[in-house]
């Protein structure tokens, strides 16, 4: 049975390096399902669904670690979050019918946010432009400028499957830079269909053989959404009563949908009353898919 859903991590013994990898199917079909997208939009998705994961592998917390990619193009924002606990979300806004294409000519000039939500403690993040060809030589600028730790990223998706490979220095080990520059050359011959196929110990071989790599034990990974109810009321007292009552002025309900997981929340006029006077609502509006 092949590996799906989960991330695999893994140490080179005798040098001062180590990876990641990751392929994901049920988890990456349920993320998307809410959403209409074009086949190049879901590839671009799909890869930062990738990055999100790898990079979640690299808090030393529990929290969430979100990847936005925000650009002026035709392909205007890809978010995806991953949780220390590997639990993901995503969602894409971009024109319909979007084509394949570089993720320059996708999105134009921009910026990628990679924003660290420890659970305790304040929230921080790295930004860089949207430069490259690719998400993954964004991610890898991104490393270098905000860690100065060589990395190297590869990112694979389409409509069934998503898979990322992720490699780093060690900075705490005297880094032999013949042997970064070997196990790089040896990692970029890496296929697509090596990656959406092959299992992490089978993939590892095929590129590393005359290596001593140790594998870690699979992490699963699944799609959850963390909208809840209390969230959104959050939202709502945060808008303040005058803004809640010139809403209610032009309807009777105030309907808040989820854009990752597709979950309606329903309020109404008592509801929110309730909610401003610090109340607890009595009957909790319904929520529904």
């Amino acid at each position: 049975m092949k590996e799906q859903d989960c991330l695999r991590r893994f140490l080179f013994e005798e040098l001062g390096v180590r990876g990641e990898w990751v392929r994901l199917e049920t988890s990456w079909q349920k993320a998307k399902q809410y959403q209409p997208l074009s086949a190049g939009v879901q590839q671009k998705l799909g890869e930062a669904l990738a990055s999100a994961v790898l990079l979640s592998a690299t808090i030393k917390f529990d929290g969430a670690m979100i990847l936005q990619a925000q650009g002026n193009g035709g392909l205007k924002a890809l978010v995806a979050q991953a949780t220390h606990d590997r639990k993901v979300r995503v969602l894409a806004r971009a024109d319909e019918n979007m084509a394949a294409a570089s993720l320059s000519e996708m999105m134009g000039e921009g910026r990628l946010v990679i924003t660290v939500e420890p659970d305790q403690g304040e929230p921080y993040q790295g930004i860089v432009s949207l430069e490259g060809e690719s998400l993954a030589d964004v991610i890898t600028t991104y490393f270098v400028q905000s860690e100065q730790l060589d990395t190297r990223v590869w990112l694979f998706a389409n409509e069934t499957h998503v898979a990322g490979l992720f490699l780093q220095a060690l900075p705490t080990k005297e880094n032999d830079e013949a042997d970064w520059e070997r196990i790089s050359v040896l990692a970029n011959t890496v296929t697509e269909e090596e990656m959406l196929t092959l299992d992490c110990e089978e993939m590892l071989f095929r590129l590393f053989n005359e290596e001593k790599v140790r594998v870690f034990e699979p992490e699963p990974v699944v799609f959850e959404c963390g909208c809840s109810t209390k969230k959104i009321e959050k939202a709502l007292v945060s808008l303040g009563k005058d803004e809640l009552d010139s809403i209610f002025v032009e309807r009777e309900l105030i309907e808040v949908d989820c854009e990752f997981c597709g979950k309606q929340y329903i309020f109404d006029k008592v509801d929110v009353e309730n909610l401003l006077s610090g109340e607890p609502i009595e009957k909790l509006s319904s929520t529904r898919h």
